[in-house]
């Protein structure tokens, strides 16, 4: 059997265009043949699955899942890219993301590369992915990841039209009698797109940029220097009321906050999370 070195991988890969783990495997079943290797990834149809490695996968759905335990519920949220929306309503993508969610709550995952490294029926998660390009015939990826936990957990999915998958999932976490209104906040977060639960969650570093915005814009508009530290807490209790959950005015009855939400029911949101299909920090790097 010939060495399956670092150097005999990179070969295939570039004569195939398969991926890392499918020329390993492909090698491994050969005992380093390498034309029996090529043999085996044409016969796979994964020949192509390395090339689309570095296409655009934006499109796609979310899986979500609430889970019961000893102390209280875990919500799990999964986005799997595809590059075309055809591809993403197809009942086989949703499964799979199905699928890729219930290995990770098995695992218990709690970060994208712990998604990547549960076990699955077939190996890992990150070898399914992989080997997905073949199935689909597109680039396919894991993108966002979210797990919250609490006493309740309440999910809503939204779907962009009825017969698209879920693009938009949001979950919270409360406790007991914060559940009453779980999911009127949970509505609140798919729609509005809230950054922090509360204010003091806001980090000190994006606060002090906002003062500074707000104290420049002030003095360009050519406000007395006097009145403008009353004038800039002003603005940034504005970004707060935009950007923190809790201080949010309820889209359904303005006069109320979230906040005043959760006061009536003598609840407490404790985490939430909030996924859009190709909206994730590394949307543009594959």
């Amino acid at each position: 059997m010939a060495a399956i070195t670092a150097a005999l991988i990179k070969q295939v890969r570039e004569e195939t265009g398969a991926g890392m783990m499918d020329v390993k495997k492909a090698l491994t079943e050969a005992e380093g043949d390498v034309a029996r290797a090529k043999e085996i990834i044409r016969a796979k149809g994964i020949q192509a699955a390395g090339k689309r490695e570095g296409r655009k996968a934006q499109e796609g759905t979310i899986a979500s899942t609430v889970i019961d335990s000893a102390n209280g519920q875990t919500g799990y949220a999964v986005e799997l890219n595809s590059e075309t929306d055809f591809v993403a309503k197809t009942p086989k993508f949703v499964d799979f993301a199905d699928t890729v969610l219930a290995d990770a709550v098995k695992a218990d995952a709690d970060s994208i590369e712990a998604v990547l490294e549960a076990p699955s029926a077939d190996g890992t998660v990150k070898t399914d992915i992989e080997e997905a390009a073949a199935l689909f015939g597109e680039h396919v990826k894991v993108g966002q990841f979210a797990k919250i936990t609490g006493p309740r957990v309440e999910i809503y999915a939204h779907k962009k039209s009825a017969e698209m998958p879920p693009s938009i999932v949001a979950m919270i976490a409360t406790d007991e009698a914060g559940a009453a209104v779980a999911h009127e906040a949970a509505l609140q977060i798919s729609a509005m797109g809230a950054r922090w639960l509360t204010r003091e969650d806001v980090p000190e570093d994006v606060v002090e940029a906002e003062r500074r915005v707000a104290t420049e814009k002030s003095l360009a508009e050519g406000k007395p220097e006097k009145i403008v530290p009353k004038i800039v807490e002003g603005r940034l209790n504005a970004f707060f009321k935009e950007n923190v959950l809790l201080e949010q005015a309820y889209v359904k009855d303005p006069s109320k906050s979230i906040g005043d939400l959760f006061k009536e029911v003598g609840g407490q949101a404790l985490a939430f999370a909030r996924l859009e299909v190709g909206k994730g920090p590394e949307a543009d790097v594959d």
